[in-house]
């Protein structure tokens, strides 16, 4: 089993920041991406900020400059400091890995249960 634990959504106001963490555990071989995705209401689910394998990060366009995506290979990390946020930043956000768990199985993606982003006044 592969298991991604969220941590660090909650309540800030407009120009504010927060810093999302995930971990992933369990039977894992090699890591391909590991990132974040949101979701907000009435929206299909989108693509914040990933890492991939060899150091290559992508960002969405709404986000670039603002949020910073960081990882520590040795402990299956990944972090997202989110800074001057946006009331338009408020959804369910989503840790999302890539990875095969054996040397001869596939790639696969695993997903966080969510965390809670509102950004508010």
């Amino acid at each position: 089993q592969v298991q991604l634990v969220e941590s660090g959504g909650g309540l800030v106001q407009p120009g504010g920041s927060l810093r999302l963490s995930c971990a992933a555990s369990g039977s894992i071989f090699s890591i391909y991406t590991m990132g974040w995705y949101r979701q907000a209401p009435g929206k299909q689910r989108e693509l914040v900020a990933n890492w991939l394998s060899g150091n290559t990060t992508n960002y969405a366009d709404s986000v670039k400059g603002r949020f910073t995506i960081s990882r520590d290979n040795a402990k299956n990390t990944v972090s997202l400091q989110m800074n001057s946020l946006k009331p338009e930043d408020t959804a369910v956000y989503y840790c999302n890995a890539l990875l095969r768990r054996s040397i001869i199985s596939t790639l696969s993606h695993y997903w966080g249960q969510g965390t809670q982003v509102t950004v508010s006044s």
